[in-house]
């Protein structure tokens, strides 16, 4: 969802800055998003809680199983059968008290179900056909990923977070990380008060529920809170290779700084940063607000892309890499390519899988951009 009042503003940038210099609009300096601080509103961060743009249409049946991985197709009859008992359960008198002590009776097994699986396999498609397929209004139904749901915690509240969602359906949380001792207390805590309340649980992670935190944290202070959110799933495992590069050609190579350039100014809402300037103004944006510091951008122009230099900066690439993929937002991009942005060190270590699935997303919007070169 894009903010509106965004576009108005950066229209009206615009234009006020070429009327100053008397050139036309479309000769504009494009966008820069270095000078960007958004702000979002708590309001916007509920409103926000549906699948993003490249999942808004996808559905169980736009989902095409690899032949040759029998889980995947399995998945799929998972969650229709998930999505068809909230149906039941709906039918039958409304939410349930199913690990809490209400009077309807508890059915059997966890109500909550976490598709693991490499990156690229599918799991957030899957994901957001169940949001869809659930038989709920979209103000009773919640998709967001890990990020968000924490961000949404600190600007509600613990406590208003717990009201505003205990009258849902279902929660889905995309890409599910423990990386913060502080954050794994929370979401425990917070989960567990929804299924007090009745609400459905879907996850989707690269790691299995009773794994989470390995190769981060070995803490035992934070080991009994992973375990404990392990048993409100059924892990669902999804094997298969990355479907953005089943089939397809080696991805392109980046472009001249000159070509990205020419590609920002003749782009409709693009944005032209310096990479290793981007990496650092990241680090003065919340990457809750990440998918703010995106709105209205017809495509991302990043000249001198690097291999990032330490973990933070990292980290902080791959939430924004998901972002744009979310929002389908192109990458056209000089330097070196995608898959030189993170050092052996970090490939090996406990965020690779991380920064494998930032590769992959985008490596694939660089293919999209490739009709932006001219």
């Amino acid at each position: 969802m894009r903010s509106s009042l965004v576009k108005l503003l950066e229209l009206s940038n615009v234009t006020s800055s070429s009327a100053a210099s008397g050139a036309p609009a479309t000769e504009a300096a494009p966008l820069s998003l270095c000078a960007r601080f958004p702000h979002v509103p708590a309001d916007r961060l509920v409103a926000e809680l549906v699948p993003p743009p490249r999942f808004d249409s996808v559905r169980f049946d736009t989902y095409v199983p690899d032949p040759g991985q029998p889980s995947q197709a399995a998945a799929v009859e998972v969650l229709r059968g998930f999505a068809a008992g909230l149906g039941r359960d709906a039918a039958a008198g409304g939410r349930r008290r199913w690990f809490g002590r209400g009077k309807a009776a508890a059915p059997e097994g966890p109500r909550g179900v976490y598709l693991d699986g490499g990156y690229g396999v599918g799991k957030t498609h899957l994901l957001a056909s169940l949001w869809h397929a659930t038989p709920a209004e979209p103000a009773r139904k919640a998709f967001g990923t890990f990020v968000e749901l924490t961000n949404l915690v600190g600007a509600l509240g613990f406590q208003q977070t717990v009201r505003t969602l205990s009258g849902h359906r279902l929660l889905c949380i995309d890409e599910f990380e423990l990386d913060d001792p502080g954050d794994t207390v929370l979401v425990s805590t917070l989960l567990a008060r929804l299924v007090e309340a009745g609400v459905a649980l879907a996850a989707t992670s690269n790691t299995l529920p009773g794994k989470l935190g390995e190769g981060r944290f070995a803490s035992a202070d934070f080991l009994r809170e992973i375990q404990g959110l392990s048993a409100h799933f059924r892990p669902v495992r999804i094997d298969g290779e990355d479907y953005r590069h089943r089939g397809l050609p080696k991805a392109p190579e980046p472009w001249t700084s000159e070509q990205v350039t020419a590609a920002a100014r003749g782009t409709e809402g693009a944005s032209l940063d310096a990479f290793p300037d981007l990496l650092d103004h990241l680090a003065t944006v919340h990457p809750s607000r990440y998918g703010a510091l995106t709105d209205g951008l017809g495509a991302v122009c990043l000249t001198g892309v690097c291999p990032v230099p330490d973990q933070s900066k990292a980290l902080r690439l791959v939430v924004l890499a998901d972002r744009l993929y979310d929002r389908e937002v192109p990458v056209v991009a000089s330097g070196v390519p995608f898959d030189r942005l993170f050092g052996e060190e970090m490939l090996a270590g406990g965020y690779r899988k991380k920064y494998f699935r930032a590769i992959s997303r985008l490596t694939a919007l660089a293919r999209e951009a490739g009709e932006l070169i001219t």
